[in-house]
Formats: structure tokens, C-alpha cells, sequence
């Protein structure tokens, strides 16, 4: 280790910051986009155009507009051919460093559940169909999971160690987390951590099939509920040594002092019904921080509006906290899967830092079951020093992360 390195050598945890934060959502492009939707708690739920979806009882998605992700790119051989999930990891890598141009990263740990999928599904039909295969190595070149994240970075002029997580819905988070631990042992100074995915036909329709999808409003936590609405998005967030990032005067956005995981086994789609893996995963993220539940001014829930997870999830939370103010932002853009994590990380930075509860919209009928506050409706002012993300997947993943706001006196 060279002279002057300030890795940790001892048995004491780095802190680790937030200092740069980029996102492509449904709520908007960038942080002050996103702010404005959170703000006015904007339902930016539309109705699918991108395949048919005639057969399917659900007709409506969170989705990212073309056009705006194209904005501003130059139209080359070489941009036509990328995966519109490159170019949302572009963008919210971009946004990174357009703040922090002088971050350095040493890896970039990225969430995803589906890759290219859409263009997996291309590639599979023609060929079942003794279609044309011209495009077959474009196709094949923008399937593997990792595309996104080697265009995002070659795009921004870097070359970093790439992981990526593929764990279920829990995966965004689960970056997040994974990347807070580097930090957090001593062994990476600065990291690079986020999730991206993108609305494809057979993830829709898959859904769908198994009825998790909802012909509705999208309702978490509503005793009317009747199922999620998917999404797509994109986010990236730059994790640096707390110590480190201030000696170079860098703007801390937010602390991350907590993350927790669990896996149940209970069942691949549903989750255990008392909530023992969701409570597990918080209850981690707690003792992690070394803060007591009732230290937590806010949650964002996982929430998908599907009549199994809310019920677990709300057992989990009425279980550990009292009267907790909580929301679902999926109710405003829908399920992003992979990305859900990540982009609901820089949902609960911006509460941090503009001080406010965002909405759960959609919310009409309390369930007698649950004993927290939904932020029903609008978004609400609040004094918020910590809040709690959950994220959790197919196969009993469970994953929940704490952050804590900067301007606190926190020493």
C-alpha cells in the first residue's frame, strides 16, 4: 500500500458517501425532473405502444420516451445500433459525471434482470420463422447483460472492473448494497453502482400471464389493489470513502449506512406470507447502521401492488417500525425491476435533500392490516434524516438499504 493511502487497515469501517447521482426514469430525465414528478406526484403511468398488447389484460407501463433518449446523440451507425437500454445507462452515467467530473471510479457494479432482451426476442422469432437475419449480429451483440454498462462507460471515456447483479427484483439494491460493502471494508475508494432495465414484450406479457399485472391503477398498499404495472429506467450513483471525497471537497448528497439482505426459499413468485424474509433484510440494514427502527423518518417500499408482496411487505414494516410514514413511488412509474432499486435510491436522496415525503398514489381504500402512514396521494413536507429503501425479488431476495441525510450535524 503506497505511502499517504488512506485504505482502511484496521478493523474500523470506512463511511461511505454519496456524492454524484444520475437517473432515466418515467419521472423524468435527471434529478430535477425527477424532483418535479416526486413533487407534484405526477402519474406518469401510459399506455403501452411499443408491441401490442391486445392479447394482455394489462394495457399501460411506465415508459421512457425515445425521442428524448436519442436528444442530443449524434444519429451514427455505431448509436443506431445500441439497445435502448444503453442509452439510459448512458444518460444517467453522464448526469454522474457532469457533477463530479473528477470522480475516478475504480469499478461500476450494475443491477439488471433482462439484458437485451427485446433484442433476444428478435433474434429467436426470425429465427423460428425463417425470417430475414441480417440484424442477427447486432442482436446478438446488445443481448448480454453487460452491453449497457461497457457502452455507458465508453460513451463517458472510462474503462473500469464491471459487475453485474442479476438477482431478481432485488438486484438494483443489491448493486447498491455490494458496492456500499467495498466501500464500506477499505478495499475501493470510489465506486460506480446503480440498475438499469428496459420494457421488453416478453417480460410484459410474462407477467401478464401470471396475473401479477393489473388492468387497473396501479394501488400499493390499497385494499382494492389489483396488481403492479411494469416500468423501465435507468441509475447510477457514485459511492466514494466519506473521508476521502471531503479532504477533496467534494459535495456529499447523502450517507449510506445500512444495507441488509435475506433470501426466504419460500416459493419462486410469492413471497413468504409473514413477511419474515422483507423483516429480516430491514432488520440487517438496522443493526448494520447501528440505529434503532425508530430512527427512520421514511420507507420506500417495495410496493408493487400485488395482493401477496404488499401483504408480506406490510406485515414486515408494522412489525419493526411504529406508525412509520411510508409510500410505493412505483404507484407514479411503474416496476422497473432491476433498475427499481437504484432508481427509488435517488428517490429517497432527493427526500433527503429537499426534505419531503413522496407520494403513494392511487390510494383510496386503507387495509385494516397495516399499521404504518401511506403518504397518500400528494407528497408531503417533512423533517427526513433517514430513510430505508426495500427491494424485493422472485425466489425470496430480499434487500434493504439505509441512507442518512449530510446536513444533520452528523459528525
Amino acid at each position: 500500500m503506497a505511502q499517504g493511502d488512506s485504505r482502511s487497515t484496521t478493523n474500523n469501517s470506512a463511511r461511505v458517501g454519496v456524492t454524484a447521482a444520475g437517473v432515466v426514469s418515467p419521472l423524468g430525465f435527471g434529478l430535477a425532473e425527477t424532483l418535479e414528478s416526486l413533487r407534484h406526484a405526477r402519474d406518469c403511468v401510459t399506455a403501452v405502444m411499443r408491441f401490442s398488447v391486445a392479447q394482455c389484460r394489462c394495457k399501460t407501463a411506465g415508459q421512457v420516451s425515445d425521442s428524448r433518449l436519442l436528444a442530443g446523440h449524434p444519429l451514427t451507425r455505431q448509436s443506431r445500433r445500441l439497445h435502448r437500454a444503453s442509452h439510459m445507462m448512458i444518460r444517467a452515467l453522464r448526469e454522474v459525471f457532469s457533477q463530479e467530473p473528477d470522480f475516478d471510479p475504480e469499478s461500476m457494479i450494475i443491477g439488471t434482470t433482462s439484458g437485451g432482451m427485446s433484442y433476444g426476442e428478435r433474434y429467436y422469432r426470425s429465427l423460428n420463422a425463417g425470417g430475414n437475419l441480417r440484424n442477427a449480429p447486432t442482436w446478438i451483440a446488445n443481448y448480454p447483460a453487460q452491453k449497457p454498462v461497457l457502452d455507458a462507460q465508453t460513451a463517458c471515456g472510462i474503462a473500469v472492473p464491471c459487475q453485474v447483479i442479476a438477482n431478481a427484483c432485488a438486484s438494483g439494491t443489491n448493486a447498491l448494497g455490494h458496492a456500499f460493502e467495498c466501500v464500506r471494508s477499505g478495499r475501493y475508494q470510489r465506486v460506480l453502482a446503480g440498475g438499469y432495465d428496459a420494457l421488453t414484450e416478453m417480460v410484459f406479457v410474462g407477467f401478464d400471464s401470471l396475473q401479477a399485472s393489473t388492468p387497473d391503477k396501479c394501488r400499493p398498499f390499497d385494499r382494492d389493489r389489483s396488481g403492479m404495472v411494469l416500468g423501465e429506467g435507468a441509475a447510477v450513483l457514485a459511492l466514494e470513502n466519506l473521508d476521502l471525497a471531503r479532504k477533496r471537497g467534494a459535495t456529499i448528497l447523502a450517507e449510506i449506512i445500512g444495507y441488509g439482505i435475506s433470501t426466504d426459499n419460500y416459493h419462486i413468485t410469492q413471497p413468504e406470507p409473514s413477511g419474515l424474509g422483507a423483516r429480516q433484510a430491514m432488520a440487517r440494514a438496522l443493526e448494520k447502521a447501528q440505529i434503532p427502527a425508530a430512527d427512520v423518518d421514511y420507507i420506500n417500499a417495495h410496493g408493487t401492488a400485488t395482493i401477496f408482496n404488499d401483504a408480506a411487505e406490510g406485515k414486515a414494516i408494522s412489525a419493526l417500525f411504529d406508525g412509520v410514514p411510508v409510500s410505493s413511488t412505483k404507484s407514479m412509474m411503474g416496476h422497473s425491476l432491476g433498475a427499481a432499486g437504484a432508481i427509488e435510491a435517488v428517490v429517497c436522496l432527493l427526500a433527503l435533500q429537499h426534505q419531503f415525503l413522496p407520494a403513494n398514489i392511487n390510494f383510496t381504500n386503507p387495509d385494516d392490516g397495516f399499521d404504518f402512514d401511506i403518504v397518500a396521494n400528494e407528497a408531503r413536507s417533512a423533517v427526513v434524516n433517514t430513510v430505508l429503501s426495500n427491494s424485493f425479488g422472485f425466489g425470496g431476495t430480499n434487500a434493504s438499504l439505509l441512507m442518512r441525510n449530510m446536513r444533520t450535524g452528523q459528525a
